[in-house]
């Protein structure tokens, strides 16, 4: 964990004496020799860009992307001047037609939402070229998962986006009498139609924020 991540830091550092953490370290050493995405000193980019203090809204995603030059450590973005993926096509759609201030900025690139405090976290944090899940179980979920359980145990009205059967998972880390979880299908073109389309979480995030005296996020992109 060699990046800057500044007042996570006492939150997180001795993280990287554990055992499970080093079997990690270990396992993406062994694979030198593959291109994993995305590039080395951008695994924990979300960290960089939300800080511990500033985090208030949590989009859990599960891997990054796999093709080449869309990865950049934070999850469902990719950097400028790349095609934007199909799932957040969707969630450009979703917050089309929500009651927040957005207009499509023809690229992925979510860094402004990062800076006001959106934790954009990847379940696991680093996956091979053209190989999805092939960095799975190896223990960036042990990781990502203390993540959430030190924000669930060290504040207070949160927003976690649970997007999909498999962020849904993680809402036994969060206790909901202190944050407010928000579920839904993932965005994926394969279930958007079964729940993610129509559920309003940007606006009802912005509802919570304003209820518990917290800034709202602007979900407008700059292009």
């Amino acid at each position: 964990m060699t990046q800057d991540i500044g007042d996570w830091a006492p939150y997180l550092s001795d993280e990287k004496n554990k055992d499970y953490f080093g079997s990690l370290l270990s396992f993406l050493n062994s694979r030198v020799d593959y291109e994993i995405f995305p590039p080395r000193g951008t695994w924990f980019k979300a960290f960089e860009y939300s800080s511990f203090r500033a985090t208030k809204v949590v989009i859990l995603g599960q891997d990054p992307y796999h093709g080449e030059g869309q990865a950049e450590g934070l999850s469902f973005s990719v950097p400028k001047g790349i095609a934007v993926p199909p799932s957040l096509r969707n969630i450009y759609k979703e917050l089309d037609q929500d009651n927040v201030d957005f207009n499509n900025p023809g690229h992925g690139h979510l860094e402004n939402w990062a800076k006001q405090g959106v934790l954009l976290l990847n379940s696991v944090l680093t996956v091979e070229k053209n190989s999805p899940a092939s960095h799975a179980n190896h223990g960036w979920e042990v990781f990502t998962d203390q993540v959430i359980t030190l924000l669930n145990d060290n504040k207070e009205n949160l927003v976690f986006l649970l997007w999909g059967a498999y962020a849904n998972k993680k809402s036994v880390l969060i206790d909901s009498n202190k944050h407010l979880i928000l579920s839904a299908a993932h965005p994926s073109p394969f279930s958007a139609h079964k729940g993610f389309f129509g559920c309003k979480h940007f606006s009802k995030t912005n509802s919570y924020l304003k209820a518990s005296n917290q800034e709202l996020i602007d979900w407008s992109l700059s292009i």
